[in-house]
């Protein structure tokens, strides 16, 4: 007897792409060309949930960053997000003189918290 199997919605997968491929400052046509595809077909991806193959899934997220913990394990509290990888990527690519500055302000934010909450 033939067992009905339930598809994997890929709708958030696509909207994950979309927002990292936003949040690069490339657009569809770039990514496009970037990994040999039709932009079309990142559209359908991005907007209707099209399920990828499995190699463009695996560039997708190796280029963009997008931590795939969240699609495979929903409940599970993942130990790096699409936002961490996507600002550990933008952190190694500053010099010593630009992750000063980002040492600092994150220092300013945990100072802020810390006088929110009366730490």
């Amino acid at each position: 007897m033939k067992q009905d199997k339930v598809k994997y919605d890929f709708k958030a997968f696509g909207q994950a792409i979309k927002e990292a491929r936003k949040a690069k400052g490339i657009s569809r046509n770039q990514l496009a060309d970037r990994l040999n595809i039709a932009p079309r077909y990142i559209a359908s991806i991005e907007n209707s949930g099209q399920h990828p193959s499995l190699q463009i899934f695996y560039e997708f997220v190796t280029f963009l960053d997008v931590s795939v913990d969240q699609f495979f394990f929903p409940n599970a509290e993942t130990d790096k997000s699409t936002q961490r990888r996507q600002l550990e990527s933008l952190l190694a690519d500053m010099d010593s003189r630009d992750l000063t500055i980002m040492t600092a302000t994150a220092k300013g934010i945990q100072e802020a918290k810390n006088k929110e909450t009366g730490e």
